[in-house]
């Protein structure tokens, strides 16, 4: 797996039907149906991350160590990295993430459980903070983030 986008597919752009995908492309297609389906919490897809720095690749697998429903902070992820001064960076690594979801960069808040930003748009991230139970006050960069309430689908 090397990208995954967010929005419509232009028409153009459509692909082959699905039963000519190749088998890595249809697995990895089915787990994040599985995903949003919320029957998979984790993936377990090979990712190509040739185009990236070696510190994004360092972000990219401490992020992948975030478990579903849990939360880190741009600073907790500079730390976890061995640059605690590298918010920032951190922060420009998330933005810049090639395979959202399966690197989940949703879970990334900003300090004070603030939801932050999100290269997907907010309202996608809120989404995202939604299929894992994680409660969100708005969708705005200041909303607020709790993932200490339990909701339970009854």
């Amino acid at each position: 797996m090397r990208h995954i986008e967010f929005g419509p597919l232009p028409a153009e752009d459509h692909t082959d039907p699905p039963d000519a995908w190749p088998p890595l492309l249809a697995k990895a297609v089915r787990q994040v149906e599985e995903y949003f389906r919320r029957e998979r919490r984790t993936f377990d897809v090979p990712l190509d991350l040739t185009g990236c720095t070696d510190f994004q690749r360092s972000v990219y697998e401490r992020l992948r160590e975030v478990g579903h429903g849990r939360l880190t902070t741009y600073g907790e992820l500079a730390e976890a990295v061995g640059n605690p001064d590298s918010a920032r960076a951190v922060g420009q690594a998330v933005g810049a993430n090639p395979i959202p979801v399966i690197i989940p960069c949703h879970r990334v808040v900003a300090s004070g459980n603030r939801l932050g930003g999100f290269s997907g748009g907010l309202s996608c991230k809120v989404a995202l903070l939604g299929v894992e139970n994680v409660a969100v006050e708005g969708v705005s960069e200041n909303a607020r983030v709790f993932p200490e309430v339990l909701r339970l689908d009854l």
